[in-house]
């Protein structure tokens, strides 16, 4: 909704300067007569038709922008299927790579980055670890998973897993008060 709240008040505003910008320009270079046939030095008339050249070129601009359509879309993995033509978002890669990751409990905080290459899917995971079990082992098992379940849900082929253990949890403390 604020979009298209934006967009109807730059176009508003495009529309508004460019006709003011337009009034200028006719009435200073003398195709519209002035009302008050007031005389102008030649420096300030040539600075001001300048100036709302200026305005009016950017009032189009603004003006184009408030009008045209979104092209821009969320970048996607897209495939060709005998029936037509599918598209994955990133996001929904990136939420697969969370979901198989979930299934592991010494595994917290999980980021991932997809990356598309001639050879399929690079997949990199950001994760903090409790700390409590093995990390080349976890690591390992966390890789597989990842690569198969998305490669198994998309049917996108997954080149490249890699995992970077960013941290440990910090377990609290706690403290016995003895009172």
């Amino acid at each position: 909704m604020a979009k298209i709240l934006d967009r109807l008040l730059l176009f508003i505003y495009s529309l508004s300067v460019g006709i003011i910008s337009v009034l200028i320009i006719l009435l200073l270079s003398g195709l519209i007569p002035d009302l008050a046939q007031r005389q102008y030095d030649e420096m300030t008339t040539i600075i001001v038709i300048s100036v709302a050249a200026v305005l009016f070129l950017l009032s189009m601009r603004f003006f184009y922008i408030s009008v045209r359509r979104d092209q821009g879309s969320l970048p996607s993995v897209d495939q060709r299927t005998e029936y037509g033509d599918v598209q994955i978002s990133m996001e929904t890669i990136e939420n697969l790579c969370l979901k198989a990751s979930s299934k592991f409990r010494s595994v917290r905080d999980v980021k991932s980055r997809i990356h598309v290459t001639e050879a399929g899917l690079e997949i990199t995971i950001r994760a903090i670890v409790d700390g409590e079990s093995s990390i080349p082992q976890l690591t390992t098992e966390l890789q597989k998973a990842i690569h198969d379940y998305v490669q198994e849900i998309t049917g996108i082929p997954v080149s490249h897993v890699s995992v970077y253990i960013a941290n440990l949890v910090q377990s609290p403390n706690y403290k016995s008060r003895v009172e």
